[in-house]
């Protein structure tokens, strides 16, 4: 066999026409780039591409082929319905035959696109299907090959059935003539494929048949085979152990023409047919291009154009308008910057596409819809500001149109909006109808295999431990090929160094990585074309988002043919913002509009100098918090230089810049023009715009020029890079008298700077976002919180946190109830309390919710659970809804949850009888109320058993709303817990890295897992009243201490402050058991208030509160035990005694505790 290098010095006589790459997708796995190198090596002059049922890589494999000097040819292997593509009854349809079509020219690549989109949108049946009636409507352009041994001529051959054989191949011949190919296939080892060569070849010459040698390529090199058995297995879900699944029997590589030609040695003319096809489909490639990546045009959909206007005039006149609203007076900087934009816009013929934007912009506006400032380089247009596009003045804050739209080059515009995320599907609906279904599409995206993914997939199917391969996956670091990680990490080193399962697992993820995993819809890009999407791109059905079909190009396939991507992006802090703005108006009678907020507000700068900031959009991660204190912003500016510089990388810059605004280091600049650029960053540069400016008014540069330096530096183009020193170096001289040596010297520094640098307009808009949510929470912080609560509804972690928080700023936050909650989280208008949204319960749906909304406003509040039963629909009310009510306290105002969870079952039945009119013969035959038994009908509850404990109630509060509502765990050794000396979770810092901490606390939720070694450790989440951490427990430590880790138990912990990755956790020392833990008692109270005898009794002094006795009945519910107790209390004045429900056990702890509570009064 020839080698790769040998058969590069010629020209094969073969080349390759049934092709899958990883777009066929876990079935093919030859990446692109890789085929067509090997392709090359071969001197293959052309290679098709044949993926199942779809075109996902076309436009890839074309520019890849184009950049290697090889012929692209673009087909797709089809599968034709065995009736129409209509019919789709039970397993006769589904066993669609195989058929591959090829582009000759334009016309059949349009008809291609045209097939696999009607397969997709009409056909699909399992698979995506065609049919004969559709295939002969478009065929012109096209040539067919039989396909493999599922190709519907091979088929009926190997089944003997000579008539449906003919029948075939002559609807084929007759369609297609001298574009129609018997396909016979290299598959050595597969006995079937030798059968049915021997039968083509025979059918071919009896029929004066073309014949034509493919190989059904599923991988590239011979070396693939094994991992592409795994991929099969990922498949299908199988083991690659399991006798009994789907397997190739033969190798699919993409093997060298020699190994063709030797194969099919006895029927040459098999051979050389490829390349008279591949010459066939040559007008493709002369016919074909990319719109925007080859000739920089962009096909924008047309705008309806007022009569009498053309759309300069249009634009210019909505402009003009436009400025005069938002400033005033015009001046003639505005007017010059809005000028030299338009001039740039029109040059580039770009008018339509403003005018687009603006007009889904606005109409979302119009229409209520929260819209966010602007996101990207767009916000630095003047002539976007004054169109309503986006909501901050370029002027005022330095922002650089030539960021957006470089007029020395044309480039794709991109506005990227953000949208209110409840309400994002109505802006994409609205063009939807605008423009028309077949104009406006999202876009496809495909998940590959990442290297952790890749290992993970891959350990799977060997039937590895999961924590094996868990264990090999967390220590691969992101962004690195695995080959090279492999070699590079120590860690991921000594693995495969290890050999065996691990060397296997490692060889084989390598090859699968960057492997198509899945299709699914792009979050937020979505096309619109000026004429039907489907003379650009085939399409298919979307599985998900706001528009039923999806293309099958991504994104930059899309930017290529020069087609309009636009990203509607739903932002959930904007539909926060919005629910706020909703309750301040019902509650305070205030509107509020946010553009119109002036962005000095101290109160605002305050609330953020403190950190208080959960819920501050983009200011509410610890560390950010942390930085944000030490910053203590004092204008607009700050809170956008926090947004940019709070990333990996410019984070080392952060207190070097706080240190610079309070004055504590001197700010300097490398030359006074530099001043302007970066007096607002206190002279450190953070933004792209900042070196673009620069380069301006140091070195004389255009504004174009300026664009093309942030790209070099940004991509780190060497070539581009180099030329661009030279010319800053040379104009900063020229221009500003600067010297070599520090002209270098500035450009270096921007080299560093470039591959973190930030865009500033997007820095801006999310800093104006992030002020916005702050001034509402500064201002109305019941009704932020309560908007805040309403978005994370389903999120229980979050609401504990923001429920914290609201207490944290003195809000009472009430729990549920079913005649005072609503759907969302309210603001209490007389109290400014917030009320506990029923949605936010788990397992409590919104029929439920709405149902019981309903009956209250029908006949006003519940009076009893009767009541409840009798008018909330019978419908809503089931077992699961009913306990979680119950259970979280909801009913609590309505009866006792011990008795009502006791006769759950009865609760049940009499609500379905109620609401039939049969509970007990209520109704007589026809319909009336009865003499006997009247029309009121009572639901008789029998007393429990046994009451609900204080810990099962709390556990409930915990599990069903995320926090403790009656109670915390730990306020029942509030006496224990001041006399201990520990610390509390919200105090800890990153600055107290390997310190010593005694923390006491519930455990909330555990994870465990097996080490390497496969010993057991386990990760614990832990709270204390001021919040929640991570405990980790290694297995030494989890040996000693396993018995008390367990879900709800309270606990004395002491270990070390970690904070790898800038995550806060504890590694545990040592742990005991609050209950069991001895406490010095400190200022040991006088009095005894517990007298023991056959009976106890319990003084409670007569200056006792509502308070404490709640706090003595939890206190007591929590020690059951079998002495008998009576409490002596005062009541109006007069002392009575009261018998316990239930014993208790009594120790000196109890004792201690009881004494120390009643000792305050």
């Amino acid at each position: 066999m020839e080698s790769k290098s040998e058969t590069n010095q010629k020209k094969a006589n073969f080349v390759h026409l049934h092709v899958h790459t990883h777009y066929s997708l876990l079935d093919g796995m030859c990446k692109i780039p890789q085929l067509l190198d090997r392709a090359k090596d071969y001197g293959m002059p052309a290679v098709a591409i044949t993926d199942h049922g779809t075109m996902y890589g076309a436009i890839e494999f074309y520019k890849e082929a184009k950049k290697r000097d090889i012929q692209p040819i673009i087909g797709c292997e089809m599968y034709v319905a065995p009736r129409s593509l209509d019919k789709k009854e039970g397993k006769q349809d589904t066993m669609p035959s195989h058929l591959v079509l090829l582009a000759k020219d334009l016309e059949g690549y349009h008809n291609l696109i045209k097939l696999v989109t009607i397969a997709h949108l009409d056909g699909y049946y399992y698979k995506p299907r065609i049919d004969r009636e559709v295939l002969e409507k478009h065929s012109k352009g096209l040539i067919a090959m039989s396909a493999c041994v599922h190709g519907v001529i091979a088929d009926h051959l190997m089944k003997g059935d000579t008539k449906k054989t003919q029948e075939s191949f002559d609807f084929y011949n007759k369609l297609f003539g001298d574009d129609f190919y018997i396909e016979i296939q290299y598959n050595d080892g597969f006995d079937e494929q030798e059968k049915a060569n021997k039968l083509l070849i025979e059918f071919a010459k009896k029929n004066n048949a073309n014949l034509v040698a493919t190989k059904d390529v599923h991988y590239v090199d011979k070396e693939d085979r094994e991992a592409h058995d795994a991929l099969l297995c990922v498949q299908t879900g199988k083991l690659m152990d399991d006798e009994d699944r789907m397997k190739f029997s033969s190798d699919q590589s993409f093997v060298p023409p020699k190994e063709m030609e030797e194969y099919f040695k006895d029927i040459p003319e098999a051979i050389t047919n490829t390349l008279e096809v591949a010459e066939k489909c040559k007008p493709f490639v002369n016919e074909f291009y990319l719109p925007f990546a080859e000739k920089n045009e962009i096909l924008i959909p047309a705008f309806d154009i007022p009569k009498g206007e053309t759309k300069k005039s249009y634009l210019e006149k909505i402009v003009a308008e436009g400025l005069t609203k938002k400033y005033g007076k015009v001046t003639k900087e505005i007017k010059d910057r809005a000028v030299y934009e338009l001039e740039v816009i029109e040059r580039m013929k770009y008018e339509e596409y403003f005018l687009v934007v603006a007009d889904y912009v606005n109409w979302a506006k119009d229409n209520g819809i929260l819209v966010g400032p602007g996101r990207g380089s767009g916000a630095g247009s003047i002539v976007a500001y004054a169109m309503n596009i986006t909501e901050l003045d370029p002027l005022k804050y330095d922002l650089l149109f030539e960021r957006f739209l470089n007029p020395d080059r044309i480039s794709m515009p991109d506005f990227d909006m953000d949208f209110a995320d409840d309400r994002r599907h109505e802006v994409i609906q609205y063009v939807v109808e605008k423009y028309g279904k077949d104009r406006v599409a999202q876009i496809i995206t495909f998940g590959t295999m990442a290297a952790r993914n890749a290992v993970r997939d891959t350990g799977r199917v060997l039937g590895m431990m999961y924590a094996e391969v868990d264990e090999v996956a967390k220590v691969i670091p992101a962004g690195i090929p695995l080959a090279k990680a492999v070699h590079e990490v120590p860690e991921l080193n000594a693995f495969y160094k290890q050999g065996g399962n691990y060397k296997r697992l490692l060889d084989l993820a390598q090859r699968l990585e960057g492997v198509a995993r899945h299709s699914s819809t792009h979050a937020a890009g979505v096309v619109i074309a000026p004429q039907d999407l489907v003379n650009y791109t085939p399409l298919q059905k979307a599985t998900k988002g706001d528009i039923s079909t999806n293309t099958q190009y991504e994104m930059h396939a899309i930017e290529d043919l020069g087609l309009l991507k636009m990203d509607f992006l739903g932002l959930s802090n904007l539909t926060i913002l919005k629910n706020a703005l909703r309750i301040i108006k019902k509650v305070y009678g205030k509107e509020i509009n946010l553009s119109e907020l002036e962005l000095d507000d101290v109160k605002t700068f305050k609330l953020l100098a403190k950190g208080e900031t959960t819920g501050v959009f983009q200011l509410e991660s610890s560390g950010m918090k942390r930085y944000i204190k030490e910053l203590k912003p004092t204008c607009f500016e700050d809170i956008v230089a926090m947004v940019a510089l709070y990333r990996p990388g410019p984070m080392e810059s952060i207190p070097e810049f706080i240190s610079r605004k309070h004055g504590k280091t001197k700010i300097s600049y490398e030359h006074p023009k530099m001043k302007d650029a970066l007096e607002n960053t206190y002279g450190i540069t953070v933004y792209q715009e900042q070196v673009m400016q620069i380069s301006k008014d140091l070195a004389g540069f255009t504004g174009g020029q300026a664009d093309t330096l942030r790209k070099a530096m940004g991509k780190k183009i060497a070539a581009l890079l180099k030329e661009m020193r030279a010319d800053f170096v040379k104009g900063a001289k020229e221009h500003s008298g600067v010297d070599e040596k520090l002209g270098n010297q500035i450009f270096d520094g921007w080299e560093t700077f470039a591959q973190y640098a930030f865009n500033k307009a997007h820095a801006a808009c999310y800093g104006l976002i992030a002020y916005w949510t702050a001034y509402l929470k500064a201002y109305y912080p019941s009704a932020f919180m309560a908007a805040l609560m309403t978005s994370d509804y389903q999120n229980i972690n979050r609401i504990t946190i923001e429920v914290s928080e609201a207490q944290a700023m003195g809000i009472e936050v009430l729990g549920p109830d079913v005649n005072e909650s609503f759907s969302e989280f309210a603001v209490v208008k007389e109290t400014g309390a917030i009320r506990f949204g029923m949605i936010a319960i788990k397992n409590v749906g919104t029929g439920i919710v709405e149902a019981i909304l309903e009956a209250r406003e029908k006949g006003g509040k519940f009076t009893s659970i009767e009541d409840f039963c009798t008018r909330v629909k019978a419908g809503e009310i089931n077992k699961k809804v009913m306990e979680a009510l119950i259970k979280c306290g909801a009913f609590d105002n309505l009866g006792d949850r011990s008795k009502m969870l006791f006769n759950l079952e009865k609760i049940l039945v009499f609500a379905q009888r109620v609401q039939k009119g049969t509970a007990d013969g209520q109704l007589g035959l026809f319909g009336e109320a009865t003499k006997e038994n009247g029309v009121a009908h009572q639901l008789q509850l029998v007393e429990p058993e046994e009451e609900l404990t204080s810990e099962e109630k709390l556990a409930f509060e915990k599990e069903l709303l995320g926090i403790y509502f009656s109670e915390h765990p730990l306020d029942g050794h509030a006496e224990k817990l001041s006399n201990m000396e520990i610390d509390q979770i919200a105090d800890l810092t990153p600055e107290r890295e390997g310190q010593d901490v005694k923390l006491v606390g519930v455990i909330t939720s555990l994870h465990k897992i097996l080490t390497r070694k496969n010993d057991p450790m386990v990760f614990v989440m832990f709270e204390d009243k001021s919040g929640s951490t991570e405990l980790i427990v290694f297995p030494k430590t989890l040996e000693k201490y396993a018995p008390l880790i367990v879900e709800g138990k309270i606990l004395y912990v002491k270990g070390k402050v970690n904070n790898k990755d800038n995550q806060l956790k504890i590694l545990v020392d040592i742990i005991e058991d609050l209950k069991g833990k001895e406490v010095e008692i400190k200022n040991k109270p006088s009095k005894n208030f517990v007298h023991l005898g056959d009976v106890a009794e319990i003084e409670v002094p007569e200056g006792a509160t509502s308070s404490d006795l709640t706090a003595l009945k939890l206190l007591l519910a929590r020690n059951k035990g079998d002495i008998e107790t009576y409490v002596s209390l005062y009541e109006r004045g007069e002392e009575k005694q009261v018998r316990m429900p239930f014993g208790i056990d009594f120790d000196d702890d109890l004792i201690a505790e009881i004494n120390a509570l009643l000792s305050r009064r």
